[in-house]
Formats: structure tokens, C-alpha cells, sequence
């Protein structure tokens, strides 16, 4: 029960970070026409904010569940490359199931606090800290959902704008340092403007296409630079 509550105390400052978040994301879910009960689900379920707000953009637009897969593949595939190296961490109390059940708690901040525990990571400690993380994202989710459709237009539309506030503060950093993400950054979102400017080309087609384009160009074009 120590190493719960040792996850416990380091999740909660995940929690109340999510908890924000996952406000704007509630509001943005009933804007899109879903109910509140339907956005908790999503948010308990998924665990992923940019998958999320991408997936509430294909629903609301009809798109296809092929579309929708592709979307999340795409968006979440990093989770995957986080878990490979979290399992070279992870004690042998880590059995088979407690994988399966840890895999759906990766997000970037849980894994980067899982990842910097000192010594081998133990299920408990990584539960304790989903715990208090996915009750933020989960609630905050609610509370976003339930102010939603109470709250007058204007001020649900300046509430909703956080989400992208989160995204924009996380390329920031890295692009200030690196001139490959910068490149990829301002590529990606360019792509993006173009293609959803095109009838035949849906909004998470549009996501899909700019990001594997502009990852693709910035891989040729700086290739040379990783080597040095």
C-alpha cells in the first residue's frame, strides 16, 4: 500500500492538470452535439486529449469508423513506443495482466513520472498515480460537459479554447530549441489549412494527412542533421 499511496501523491498534481483540461474537452464534446453522460465514457474509456478532441471532430462531422481508427493510429501511436520503454522498468510483480490494465493508463505525463521513479516500477505505484489522473480527467470531463449546457454561448466558446492552449504549450518549447519541430510544427498546420480548404477531404483525413506529410518532409529534409 505504500508504493498506492506513493502514486497517489505524485498523481496529483497529473490530476489537477487534467482536471482543467479535460473541462475544455466537456465543453467541446456537447458543443459537438454529444451528451455529458457520452463525454464521461469517452474520457474514461480513451484517456487521450488529443485523440479525443480529434474523435469529437469526426463524430460531429459523420465521419466513418475507418476514418475514426485511423485518426486515433495516427494521434496515439506514441503510447505504444512509451510502453516498449516502459516495460524494460517495470518489476516482475508486473504480470501479463497488470500490463494489459497498465497500457490503457499511458499518457505523456504518466509515463514521464512512471518512467523517473527511482528502481524498478511496481503495478500499485503506477495505479496510484492513474487513479488520481484519470479521476481528474474523468471529472473534469463532467463538470465541462455539465457547465456546457448551462453556460451562454460566448463564454463555453472561451472556455473551449483551452484544450488547444495545452497543445500549443507543449510544441512551443521544443520549437524554440530544435528547428526540425519548428519546421514540422509550422508544416503540419499549414497542410492542415489547405486540405481541410478542400470539399472532398474530411477534417480527421485532413489530421491523418498533414501529420505523416509534414513527419515525412522534415525526416528528408533534416536527415542530415541527426547523423551530426
Amino acid at each position: 500500500m505504500n508504493y498506492f499511496a506513493k502514486g497517489l501523491k505524485n498523481g496529483i498534481p497529473i490530476g489537477l492538470g487534467y482536471f482543467a483540461v479535460a473541462f475544455s474537452f466537456g465543453i467541446m464534446a456537447v458543443r459537438a452535439g454529444l451528451g455529458a453522460d457520452e463525454a464521461v465514457l469517452i474520457s474514461l474509456t480513451n484517456l487521450t486529449s488529443a485523440g479525443q478532441a480529434a474523435g469529437v471532430d469526426v463524430i460531429s462531422e459523420h465521419g466513418s469508423l475507418a476514418e475514426m481508427a485511423l485518426v486515433q493510429f495516427v494521434i496515439n501511436i506514441r503510447y505504444a513506443l512509451m510502453a516498449i520503454s516502459l516495460s524494460q522498468k517495470t518489476a516482475e510483480s508486473f504480470t501479463v495482466p497488470c500490463r494489459l490494465l497498465g497500457a490503457h493508463f499511458i499518457t505523456d505525463e504518466i509515463f514521464a513520472v512512471c518512467y523517473s521513479v527511482e528502481g524498478k516500477l511496481v503495478p500499485r505505484f503506477m495505479y496510484g498515480v492513474a487513479a488520481v489522473a484519470v479521476s481528474g480527467w474523468t471529472l473534469g470531463t463532467l463538470f465541462g460537459a455539465t457547465m456546457g449546457q448551462v453556460l451562454p454561448s460566448d463564454i463555453t466558446a472561451a472556455l473551449g479554447v483551452m484544450l488547444y492552449g495545452m497543445f500549443i504549450a507543449i510544441i512551443i518549447p521544443p520549437s524554440k530549441k530544435k528547428r526540425d519541430v519548428l519546421f514540422s510544427v509550422v508544416l503540419a498546420a499549414v497542410l492542415n489549412i489547405i486540405l481541410r480548404k478542400l470539399p472532398f477531404v474530411s477534417s480527421g483525413l485532413s489530421v491523418i494527412l498533414s501529420a505523416v506529410l509534414s513527419a515525412g518532409v522534415t525526416v528528408f529534409v533534416f536527415k542530415g542533421e541527426g547523423e551530426k
